[in-house]
């Protein structure tokens, strides 16, 4: 069993919570810009220091404390990545509450669920549509206020007057006190809910901060634009407060007029908004007929980026072609991106090394990390003294990761929780007399305590012939082509490897009219069409080219609609409910081995 660990560089005292921090620039830093606003769909911005923070906090808190929310209680937020958000967040915890999130897509179903299992007394939505849902859902939610309504405001007035002590009640908490109730994506069943302390998510970003001083500092802005409800946009909001860097919210619909606005120095992305920067960028230069110039200056980035990690750094040949497509490419992307962000950070999926040497080498670098909502999130993270493109990071300070028997990665840390809510038999599957924590996701630990994930361990496919196969690595490569928006390997008791590979609706029509074609043509009109299937068979070859023979890819087939969260097939964090999908597509599954008997019987 390998195994490896990181000394904490930071001790958290026991008193503090994710509120210390926030109080402590409001006393000692009080004009360090935490946020920038946006009242005007983010065409201009004000901003708002710690000690204006702070006090919006406390109005609100007041509010919720004059409308019955005590110490303990549960209440949730659905709502969009906004201002509001972390507002409010930050005032649930000042009236001595706890957090519960609702992504704001989820169904009737979900949200009850979620209100149900938690207990939730409060809840604050978005707009009247989401707050309407809530209300005629029956369960025991006492008030629901709305924020396209008023709602903050609501909850300032209702508190103006009321006889509360806020930082009695922020006081009162401590590290061992529950923060947060974090609900699962749900790939498969019910979402359970994660019990977060304020100690699991102090311990995790306080020991990240120190190694990422480039990255995270007063000063910084950081543009955040995933939703709040996955626990990794969550973390990163409490690392801006840790740090002081500046936080602004964005809406991703309109990241492209946001950007060279607010011009961030950092990202925080998960890796299908990489590959689209990156197949964006490449169908630019395809359009304007520069589609092998662009070849050129992604095949220098990322030779620069793999040079950069050996002996001696790039030659004088390959820094001067660098300059030369840094003027000529480079510098437009990231321009793309604002002209000022250098860093990212990536995580909730394997990025790949491909992508990551060219962000590198293009000068935008990727720290990609790794972690579960069970782990406040982060377990391990590349850092600026700590950098291997292509895998997780090292374990971050304070935690130990280790690789069982069975290949299955395990983890102990303070920033492992303490259990589900309301679910001790799921707890005790995951979790450990000594605090292990099992991940589900089969890795790799190489001697310098570098991790490299390699699949799910429930998805590990074992085909007729006993060939255990990891999807996710040829998954990702697959994923990497423009035109793929998702790929899902399948195989699982059959006599070989297959693969459903979803088209990207948003690349699509530019590939139409560069081949003579109606870029209005429907996917379901395409499923059989030999250029597309050419271009994609290119791409599995490559993949192929990575594995055995027994794991590559014998047969694919293109779905004749895209992949969606509205349709069920994809979680809030976007990740692929393999299980619906095989399930819903189970036709285009069996074809892939139909036409096998057809060549057998032949």
């Amino acid at each position: 069993m390998r195994e490896f660990a990181v000394p904490p560089v930071v001790t958290v005292p026991d008193e503090d919570n994710t509120l210390t921090a926030l109080w402590d620039a409001a006393e000692n830093h009080p004009s360090a810009v935490l946020y920038m606003r946006s009242y005007d769909d983010g065409a201009t911005w004000q901003d708002v220091t710690s000690v204006q923070f702070r006090d919006q906090v406390v109005a609100a808190a007041k509010g919720l404390a004059a409308a019955g929310v005590q110490p303990g209680d549960r209440v949730a937020i659905m709502s969009a990545t906004r201002y509001e958000w972390t507002l409010l967040d930050y005032a649930i915890w000042a009236a001595g509450a706890v957090t519960v999130t609702i992504y704001e897509t989820s169904s009737a179903d979900q949200a009850r669920w979620i209100l149900e299992d938690s207990g939730t007394t409060a809840v604050i939505a978005e707009t009247a549509e989401m707050a309407e849902m809530i209300e005629g859902l029956g369960t025991e939610v006492k008030h629901v206020w709305t924020i396209d309504a008023g709602g903050v405001e609501a909850l300032n007035a209702l508190g103006a007057d009321a006889d509360v002590d806020i930082e009695e009640r922020r006081a009162s908490r401590t590290t061992a006190d529950l923060a947060t109730i974090v609900y699962t994506s749900g790939t498969t069943g019910r979402p359970k809910g994660c019990m977060l302390t304020h100690g699991n998510l102090l311990n995790d970003i306080r020991n990240i901060v120190p190694e990422v001083p480039g990255v995270l500092y007063e000063g910084a802005r950081m543009l955040l634009f995933l939703s709040l409800a996955h626990v990794l946009a969550r973390i990163l909001q409490i690392a801006g407060m840790e740090s002081r860097t500046t936080i602004a919210h964005a809406d991703r619909t309109r990241l492209t007029a946001v950007m060279p606005v607010v011009k961030p120095t950092t990202l925080l992305a998960i890796p299908r908004v990489f590959e689209k920067v990156y197949a964006g960028a490449y169908q630019k230069a395809v359009d304007g007929g520069k589609g092998h110039l662009f070849e050129k200056a992604a095949a220098t980035a990322k030779e620069y980026s793999r040079a950069l990690d050996k002996p001696g750094g790039p030659g004088l040949g390959l820094k001067l072609r660098h300059k030369l497509w840094d003027v000529l490419v480079y510098k437009k992307i990231r321009a793309a991106v604002g002209g000022e962000c250098n860093s990212a950070v990536s995580g909730g999926a394997a990025l790949g090394p491909e992508l990551g040497h060219f962000f590198r080498g293009v000068g935008i670098t990727i720290f990609e990390g790794y972690g579960l909502t069970e782990t406040s999130p982060v377990l391990s993270l590349n850092m600026e003294t700590a950098l291997k493109v292509g895998s997780i990071g090292r374990p971050i300070p304070g935690t130990a990761l280790r690789v069982a028997d069975d290949g299955e990665l395990e983890a102990k840390g303070p920033q492992v929780f303490p259990g589900y809510w309301n679910n001790d038999a799921a707890t005790a599957e995951v979790l450990d007399a000594d605090g292990w924590f099992k991940t589900g996701d089969i890795a790799e630990i190489d001697d310098d305590g570098y991790v490299t994930i390699t699949g799910r361990k429930k998805d590990i496919i074992v085909t007729a012939g006993g060939k255990n196969v990891a999807p996710g690595p040829l998954e990702k490569i697959l994923d990497a082509h423009p035109l793929i928006a998702y790929a899902l390997v399948v195989g699982e008791a059959r006599p070989y490897i297959g693969c459903l590979i979803s088209i990207d609706g948003d690349i699509l029509p530019d590939w139409l009219s560069r081949h003579g074609k109606d870029p209005a043509t429907p996917i379901a009109d395409l499923v059989e069409d030999p250029e597309l299937l050419a271009e994609l068979q290119e791409k599995v070859d490559e993949a192929n080219a990575t594995v055995s023979r027994a794991e590559q890819i014998k047969r694919f087939r293109v779905i004749p609609v895209e992949l969606s969260e509205d349709a069920g097939e994809i979680t809030p964090s976007v990740k692929v409910k393999r299980h619906v999908v095989m399930e819903k597509y189970s036709s285009e599954v069996n074809a892939l081995y139909d036409q096998a008997r057809v060549d057998d019987k032949s």
